[in-house]
């Protein structure tokens, strides 16, 4: 969850979301420098989101959705918390309608 916290890291996990990329081509994404950018994907790959693979002299990133898993089932109850919210409010919007037709 730490991970998470920073904007430039869930930036970097939305770029990975869509497609590998090598830490350059994150940095020219990110308002960092590139030594910033390396020590989110460090902190990204400790976390174990983020893979790193190499090709020659560059480091290929990619995204681990299965580790987001954790996540998912911690937002679960705030999600069934929002959908027992948003069913009482429909349900009071359908009383006002019928109070007022």
């Amino acid at each position: 969850m730490r991970a998470l916290a920073d904007p430039s890291r869930r930036t970097v996990l939305e770029i990975l979301r869509d497609h590998e990329a090598t830490a350059g081509e994150l940095a020219e994404a990110l308002p960092i420098a590139r030594p910033g950018v390396s020590r989110h994907l460090r902190v990204l790959r400790e976390a174990g989101l983020v893979d790193v693979r190499h090709e020659a002299q560059r480091r290929i990133y990619r995204l681990r959705p299965e580790a987001l898993v954790e996540v998912d089932e911690w937002l679960e109850a705030y999600r069934a918390l929002w959908r027992h919210r948003l069913d009482a409010l429909h349900t009071e919007v359908r009383r006002g309608r019928k109070a007022m037709g």
